[in-house]
């Protein structure tokens, strides 16, 4: 309604502090159903507001004390990218990403056109060969339970316990996958043998009881094996018990990251 009138109250409010919005110009004006004692309450806040308010520019000038909201100085320049590549040995060049999908594949055909045949073969080969590099060290560092490779189901300190507990213990649950396969052929081959196919149906159930049974067990052990270690976990009761549960049902041999602890240790 008074545009004119908000600009200039903010602006003082900028140049005064916050507690200038909260006294206005009806701050000293006696109201018909304030007594004296409430419009003096009041003046008293306002004065005390703006004094804080002074008090927390001088003194952000100063360098003694910090206003809200504001963290001190690390006490270090910020280094240079030039020199952090050159501390971790990557040195990286300029380069202009492409704007629109046409804009590279033309830079994709001039880069071709400046090469003779056996130039381009020989880029491209450096190119597989740098890339199935890192794709060799990103599935070495995972396998070894480097936390910067692991995938996201992997990350955490409670994660790697309950791999310890699982890898350190044979279980049901590990054959799980060549009883499957041998219950297909079965099933298969059943066919022309029902009976046989019965029978392996019914010891099939029976195994898969038994798995349940153990999952079950193993997915109290691990969570309360976490809590002991680390009560201030986040992860829930589920998310540790089934993860336990998954890594148990896989061949030694298949499980990712590798198992770092041997049959038989203590966890």
């Amino acid at each position: 309604m008074f545009p004119g009138l908000r600009r200039r109250t903010r602006r003082r409010a900028a140049l005064f502090g916050t507690g200038y919005l909260w006294c206005s110009s009806l701050c000293g004006v006696k109201l018909p159903w304030k007594n004296s004692s409430d419009s003096d309450d009041t003046d008293a806040t306002a004065a005390s507001a703006q004094s804080a308010t002074a008090a927390d520019t001088s003194g952000a000038a100063d360098g003694s004390v910090l206003p809200k909201g504001q963290t001190p100085k690390k006490g270090r320049p910020t280094p240079k990218r030039n020199e952090v590549e050159r501390a971790t040995g990557v040195r990286r060049s300029h380069y202009d990403a492409p704007l629109t999908p046409k804009e590279a594949r033309q830079r994709k055909k001039d880069i071709k056109s400046s090469m003779s045949k056996e130039e381009y073969k020989e880029q491209k080969r450096k190119q597989r060969e740098e890339a199935a590099a890192a794709r060799q060290k990103a599935n070495e560092r995972m396998m070894a339970g480097d936390p910067d490779y692991l995938l996201a189901r992997d990350q955490g300190k409670e994660k790697a316990l309950v791999r310890n507990l699982v890898d350190s213990k044979r279980y049901l649950m590990n054959y799980f996958l060549p009883i499957a396969l041998i219950v297909v052929v079965v099933m298969i081959v059943g066919t022309q043998y029902p009976d046989i196919a019965n029978m392996v149906s019914l010891l099939m159930l029976v195994v898969i009881l038994v798995m349940v049974v153990e999952g079950f067990f193993l997915g109290r052990r691990a969570n309360r094996l976490v809590n002991e270690r680390y009560p201030d976990n986040t992860f829930g009761k589920w998310s540790i018990g089934f993860y336990a549960f998954t890594r148990a049902t896989m061949i030694r041999k298949m499980r990712t990251p590798a198992p770092q602890t041997q049959l038989g240790d203590t966890v």
